[in-house]
């Protein structure tokens, strides 16, 4: 019986193990943010920093430089830490002695995207290891929204072939693009699809549809970011504008600017017959007053002859 016990302890142990090396925590961040790499004691308890060794590091073992940061016996230890994470990481200090070893990296970019392990040690009689745990960071950026261009067809005919255009920019990772008919939700497959790299990291994306036109058109194109979850479309609804409707328009047009001719030769012909009633009106006033003033100077003068002495 001993030999069948011993058996299934180490098949117990290996799907323990198996199982345990399954358990890892995925993180994603935005380019430029700060990642939290979490580290947490499973178990309550108080610890002494001075009786602990916390080392992260990247799990990648063909990496020449593999330390992140180290905390030695309370004190962050940089002599061995990635020149690529210098001046880039925390550790949270108020947290460490309730066995929250969490890491914070700063402004992470590309390069950061890898899996990382957490390793504490704790030193009583003597030093052993108490807690291991592996975190995946996955880096993402937001695409912009995507601008969707599409004729604008001058007739009503069907059939003739029309170009569809949709760009999105600043985006990580390279993103899925999809064309969708609104009218029947089908899928329609992109005549071009070009994504660009920056030199940041990011991506720009543009494609381009080709399609037979129909007499009611409803596109849209939709960019979609796995990793953040995201989908952004635009949508593009057909406008008619026939010739008909351009000749009202140049007519109506047309018949505003006469009529506001016609209303100005009106103001000024009000304008010419107001200033001549007044000139005539001035004139009158003044030419009584000269008969007027013709009629009093004889009496005047009469009166002057005849007075007494």
């Amino acid at each position: 019986m001993e030999p069948r016990r011993c058996g299934v302890l180490l098949l117990f142990l290996h799907i323990l193990r198996a199982v345990t090396a399954r358990e890892e925590k995925f993180i994603i961040s935005k380019l430029g943010d700060n990642a939290k790499l979490s580290c947490i004691y499973p178990l309550k308890g108080k610890f002494h920093l001075n009786n602990l060794r916390v080392y992260w590091q990247v799990a990648d073992d063909q990496e020449k430089c593999s330390v992140v940061h180290a905390l030695i016996s309370g004190q962050d230890n940089e002599s061995e830490q990635c020149i690529h994470f210098k001046n880039r990481t925390q550790l949270l200090w108020d947290r460490l002695e309730n066995g929250d070893f969490s890491l914070l990296l700063l402004n992470v970019s590309q390069s950061d995207q890898r899996t990382y392990k957490c390793i504490v040690l704790q030193k009583t009689e003597y030093t052993k290891m108490i807690h291991q745990e592996e975190v995946v960071l996955s880096l993402a950026a937001s695409y912009s929204q995507p601008i969707l261009s599409g004729p604008i067809r001058n007739t009503s005919s069907s059939g003739e072939e029309v170009t569809f255009s949709c760009r999105s920019s600043n985006g990580y990772p390279e993103p899925n693009v999809y064309w969708i008919n609104k009218t029947d939700n089908r899928h329609l497959l992109p005549s071009e699809l070009k994504i660009t790299p920056h030199t940041d990291g990011t991506y720009s994306v543009f494609s381009t549809l080709k399609i037979k036109a129909t007499s009611n058109m409803q596109i849209e194109c939709s960019i979609e970011n796995k990793i953040l979850q995201e989908n952004l479309s635009a949508n593009y609804t057909q406008e008619k504008i026939n010739s008909y409707s351009n000749r009202e328009t140049q007519k109506d047009l047309g018949q505003k600017r006469r009529g506001a001719q016609a209303a100005g030769i009106v103001s000024i012909v009000i304008l010419i017959a107001v200033l001549a009633v007044l000139a005539c009106w001035l004139w009158r006033r003044r030419s009584s007053q000269l008969v007027s003033y013709k009629d009093v100077q004889p009496n005047e003068d009469k009166g002057e002859f005849n007075s007494p002495v």
